[in-house]
Order: C-alpha cells, then structure tokens, then sequence
C-alpha cells in the first residue's frame, strides 16, 4: 500500500494551489468541529442540570413538549438532516442522571 507522501496527495487536490486551499480550510474545519465538541458537551451538562431539578421536583427526566421544539428548532434552521442532529443531540442529553 502506498502511503501519500505530499500535500496533493493528501488533500486529494490536482495543483498544489488547491491543496493549499483545502489543507487551510480543513485546519479551520477542526478548529470549529473542537468548538462544536465542546458547545456540545456544555449542553449536555446543562441538561443534566434540567434533568436533576425535575426528578428532584417529582417530575419525570424527559419533557417531550420541550423535545419537539427542539425537533422543531434544528429541523426549520436546518431542514430534515437538522432533525437527525437534534435527535443525536437529545440522546446524548438524556439520562446521565
């Protein structure tokens, strides 16, 4: 197996011209995905936080009205491949208590 060895190779870009452009753009790709990980692990702690005062309260762990807005929200800013992040985003969310 032949292991690429330039940046055109690895990029999969004909000019190193190209290469250039997308190797930057990845690098910028994991600085935001590094910011999503992380939005995304205070959301889950933040959930915890609803989670723990409604049990505490008597109430149950998951509101499902408040799940459908959220559907709801990422599907209308993001159309239906919005749905199946909030859906992934929900299930990480949900019983860490």
């Amino acid at each position: 197996m032949t292991v690429p060895t330039t940046t055109t190779d690895v990029t999969g870009a004909r000019t190193p011209e190209a290469a250039e452009v997308i190797t930057g753009a990845r690098e910028r790709i994991d600085a935001l995905d590094d910011r999503i990980i992380g939005l995304i692990q205070e959301r889950v702690a933040v959930s915890a936080v609803i989670q723990e005062a409604r049990i505490t309260s008597g109430g149950r762990r998951v509101n499902l009205s408040r799940e459908m807005e959220v559907l709801g929200h990422y599907r209308d800013a993001l159309g239906k491949p919005g749905t199946a992040l909030a859906m992934t985003l929900l299930e990480l969310c949900r019983g860490k208590i």
